[in-house]
C-alpha cells in the first residue's frame, strides 16, 4: 500500500463553507432584498410580507441555507478532508466549519427572511 505524502490543503474542511457562503452572498446581491424595516410593504400595519420581490424566495432561501449546512457536514465526513491530519485537527476544523456556517446562516441570512414578518 502506497502512502499519500501530499501536504493537506489549508482549505480542507472549509471548502463547502466558503464556497457556499460566497454563492449565497452573490445570490442575495442579485435578489436585492429589503434591508430596512421601514421599506417593508407592510410597514405601519400588520401581517406578513416578503423582503423579496417574489415571496417564494423566503422558502427557497431557507431551503438553500439548510442545504448549505448539510453540505458542510457531509464535507467533514469525506476521507479527503481527513487526509494527513490528526483526529484533533479534523475535529477542530469540523467544529469551526459547522459553527461558522451556523452563525453566518442565523446572523446574516435569516435576518433577511424574517425582516418583514
Amino acid at each position: 500500500m502506497i502512502k499519500d505524502r501530499r501536504r493537506p490543503s489549508r482549505l480542507s474542511g472549509f471548502r463547502a463553507c466558503l464556497l457556499g457562503g460566497a454563492v449565497l452572498l452573490a445570490l442575495l446581491a442579485l435578489l436585492r432584498p429589503i434591508t430596512r424595516f421601514e421599506d417593508c410593504p407592510n410597514y405601519g400595519g400588520n401581517g406578513n410580507a416578503s423582503a423579496f420581490e417574489n415571496p417564494a424566495w423566503d422558502l427557497y432561501l431557507t431551503a438553500l441555507l439548510f442545504g448549505w449546512a448539510l453540505l458542510v457536514v457531509v464535507e467533514q465526513a469525506l476521507p479527503v478532508t481527513r487526509r494527513g491530519r490528526g483526529s484533533v485537527d479534523v475535529a477542530l476544523r469540523a467544529a469551526g466549519a459547522i459553527t461558522l456556517t451556523t452563525i453566518a446562516s442565523c446572523s446574516l441570512f435569516v435576518n433577511v427572511t424574517l425582516l418583514c414578518h
